[in-house]
């Protein structure tokens, strides 16, 4: 049987394709999917409560926030996804008695996995759903797969109303002669 390739002009793509195509393709696996194009981000919550007396609670704390483009990312019973207790004052004792999380002067990390967002997270609200009072100092969320995404410290230092989002939001700074003014989301 003989073979017939036609003219050298085939010859040469045939083998072109066959040294250039392995290439490309390793080129290819090795590409970065951008953030906001993953199905999921894993997100390190970490909240202080403040050491006031009666700054802890027991209630169910839900969490949300998210970027300038109105990427939220809304977490029910935040309490549920307790990680660690952080103490920068002592190292970690590892026991079997289990942490209750939003104890006085305790910084909490919880995670969570959830859709990317696509800009530094520039929101953070909280909510408390109970009966006690709980006075929260300060939240931060670090985006695992992408630091430069993570936000900056959110202040609160207050007690919190219950049944109602109370938070921060620095997306839309405008400048006024008196200072920042800041707009604030509405939630129901």
């Amino acid at each position: 049987m003989k073979y017939n390739f036609g003219s050298p002009i085939i010859v040469f793509l045939i083998v072109a394709i066959h040294v250039m195509l392995p290439k490309h393709l390793a080129m290819a696996s090795r590409a970065t999917i951008p953030l906001h194009l993953k199905r999921n981000c894993t997100y390190a919550i970490t909240i202080q409560t403040t050491c006031t007396k009666g700054a802890e609670t027991s209630n169910h704390v839900s969490i949300r926030f998210g970027d300038s483009n109105s990427n939220d990312v809304l977490v029910y019973r935040l309490n549920s996804k307790h990680v660690k207790r952080l103490d920068p004052l002592e190292p970690q004792v590892l026991n079997d008695v289990p942490i209750k999380p939003f104890e006085v002067c305790t910084i909490d990390q919880f995670e969570h996995t959830s859709k990317c967002v696509e800009l530094p997270v520039c929101y953070l609200y909280l909510k408390l759903t109970g009966d006690d009072d709980w006075r929260p100092g300060f939240a931060q969320i670090r985006v695992l797969e992408g630091p430069h995404l993570s936000s900056n410290y959110f202040y609160f230092r207050r007690y919190l109303p219950r049944n109602m989002w109370h938070g921060v939001d620095v997306c839309d700074n405008k400048g006024t002669p008196f200072g920042p003014k800041h707009k604030r989301k509405v939630f129901d």
